[in-house]
């Protein structure tokens, strides 16, 4: 799949649920409507991918906002919400954090690639929660949510696990505080957002994982 078919992918998907929600249209029956809106989700899930190369331009406010609105509407146990969400788009607070990392890994600036730490991502998405039983499902089952809605968009996105080891490290203690989650909350992951510069390949998955049990 081609970048230009993300722009396609993602308008199709946006008309289907406009009309899907927010029209009464005599000549479509509800099943058909469900049969559209579950055809475009597939697609979206389907053609997903993780994405390391992004163009140089941020991702609107406003657009960041529709994201993690669907971020937060997914389902969570309780209904405790059990999840802080942290924007950053803000060069100065990616690239600071950058130069730290690479002060403590001068290795990693020597890949040609390399911008900054977030696999180059332009906005980060910072999540994070307090110790409880199903805090870390809660917020898998957002970043998810984030991930295909931005992908519907034509926005790319990958998830950190590196990157948000530094951050709980003492040499990057100060950028940490600047996300000002609440007391008793931590950060646990985060996903880099952008418009893709690539079009990976999709890598291959493990049907036998599925098993059906009678």
């Amino acid at each position: 799949m081609n970048i230009k078919g993300i722009g396609l992918t993602a308008a199709s998907f946006a008309l289907t649920l406009i009309s899907a929600s927010c029209t009464q249209d005599g000549n479509n029956s509800a099943e058909d409507k469900a049969t559209e809106n579950q055809n475009a989700v597939i697609e979206t899930i389907m053609s997903r991918r993780s994405v390391r190369a992004y163009e140089e331009r941020v991702i609107p406010r406003d657009t960041m906002e529709l994201i993690t609105e669907c971020g937060i509407n997914a389902p969570n146990g309780m209904n405790k919400q059990e999840w802080e969400i942290r924007v950053v788009d803000n060069p100065d607070f990616i690239n600071g954090v950058t130069e730290l990392f690479v002060k403590e890994n001068p290795d990693a600036a020597k890949d040609p690639g390399f911008k900054n730490i977030f696999r180059n991502a332009p906005t980060v998405v910072f999540i994070g929660a307090p110790e409880s039983t199903y805090s870390g499902v809660n917020c898998g089952l957002l970043g998810e949510n984030m991930i295909l809605a931005a992908w519907s968009m034509g926005i790319g996105s990958c998830c950190l696990g590196g990157p948000v080891r530094f951050m709980n490290s003492e040499p990057a203690s100060e950028y940490l505080k600047k996300l000002e989650f609440s007391e008793g909350y931590s950060l646990i992951y985060a996903i880099g957002f952008g418009y893709p510069a690539e079009s990976p390949e999709a890598k291959p998955r493990d049907k036998g994982k599925i098993m059906y049990i009678d």
